[in-house]
């Protein structure tokens, strides 16, 4: 594991409690003693060389985004099978090198996009392609909050990964058409606290997603219209709500009711960790795997130079 900082420590439990934590690497002394106090006998790097020089076959990383290609490129080259956070790197031209550079040597390359490991997300993939709702039309995802502002990447890049991968994984990745996207920097000179997209899609179909962590209420929710129904999954309740309600072809509304569909209840960064884990040993290619990585950055840099204009 490389990186035990404030998302690193989870995973770091989750490799841990599952069997497969073979050591830490971590740059901040604090953080090693933290490690080596809570789990005894698992031993904590300095240095990221030990690791790569250490018998262990994969690498996590959980280091702040601009370092996420530098690191899994050390990786891969290492011969080495990598996970990485989200996003897998901060251009789409160096997240491409990174997974035709895992294909090439045969190495597993995962991305950590958490919510396509979610059971609510997988429960949604599963009801839209049963053809219960018919064709999806449009997805609106808001991921809102006062939160922790950064300095090295705006709200787009921190907070969009992971709605832009339930979008394209929702929609059954189509290509990506047209980016409309404007974005406002409040709080720093160049960096976006609060940013609107719009995706077109080839297949006709369109996406809003919704950045902010300058933003009064905490919101994570994702709507989808469909031809027959409208469901919206809370993300904070945990909740995936049907509505069999629309319009008719006399353009008159119809409503039928609703229904909260059952969700298993199971931690997604743990089923995220298994998934990883059984990929090294079956020699499997992850559902977010370096091209699923691929397509989010993909999308992710063209509505940033959507917004510079």
């Amino acid at each position: 594991m490389v990186g035990a900082g404030s998302w690193g420590q989870h995973l770091v439990r989750n490799f841990y409690e599952l069997g497969g934590l073979a050591g830490v690497a971590e740059a901040k002394p604090e953080l090693r003693a933290a490690i080596a106090a809570r789990y005894p006998g698992v031993p904590a790097y300095a240095d990221l060389q030990e690791t790569l020089r250490a018998e262990a076959p994969a690498l996590a990383i959980a280091t702040p985004a601009p370092t996420h290609y530098r690191l899994a490129l050390a990786a891969l080259e290492a011969g080495k099978d990598a996970f990485v956070e989200k996003p897998l790197a901060l251009t789409a031209h160096e997240a491409r090198h990174l997974a035709t550079l895992a294909d090439e040597r045969q190495r597993i390359l995962m991305v950590g996009h958490l919510l396509l490991y979610q059971p609510a997300i997988a429960w949604l993939r599963d009801y839209l392609a049963s053809g219960e709702a018919g064709t999806v039309w449009h997805i609106h995802t808001r991921r809102a909050k006062l939160g922790k502002v950064r300095r090295e990447e705006n709200v787009w890049w921190s907070f969009a990964p992971h709605d832009v991968s339930v979008v394209l994984d929702l929609l059954g990745n189509p290509a990506l058409a047209a980016v409309r996207a404007q974005g406002h920097a409040m709080l720093q000179p160049g960096i976006a606290d609060d940013v609107q997209v719009s995706l077109r899609f080839a297949s006709g179909q369109t996406a809003h997603l919704h950045t902010s962590w300058y933003w009064p209420l905490q919101e994570r929710r994702t709507t989808i219209l469909a031809e027959r129904k409208m469901l919206v999954y809370d993300e904070l309740a945990q909740t995936v709500t049907v509505y069999d309600k629309g319009v008719t072809a006399e353009l008159a509304n119809r409503d039928a009711g609703s229904f909260i569909a059952e969700v298993a209840n199971h931690e997604p960064l743990k089923l995220e960790c298994q998934h990883f884990l059984d990929c090294l040993v079956h020699r499997t290619r992850p559902r977010s795997d370096g091209w699923n990585g691929v397509a989010v950055v993909e999308v992710l840099e063209r509505a940033e130079e959507a917004m510079r204009g």
